[in-house]
């Protein structure tokens, strides 16, 4: 799936509300400390990353393209 943002960059709790793959912040906040959200191939545990165009995002067996 691919996501297009219109700002330089998205929090990762915020991208994954966008994508539909959670329903809340409370949510996302949850997997990301579980480790089960990946950014670029690596496991990512800070909710407010930023994300930008270019960056793939993994959770379940979903990819989410950040693309502008």
């Amino acid at each position: 799936m691919q996501i297009k943002i219109d700002t330089e960059f998205i929090k990762l709790d915020s991208l994954l509300k966008l994508s539909g793959i959670v329903s809340t912040g409370g949510a996302a906040k949850m997997f990301i400390q579980n480790g089960e959200v990946r950014v670029n191939g690596e496991t990512c545990l800070m909710r407010g990353k930023k994300i930008r165009s270019g960056d793939r995002i993994e959770i379940f067996d979903e990819i989410i393209e950040v693309i502008n």
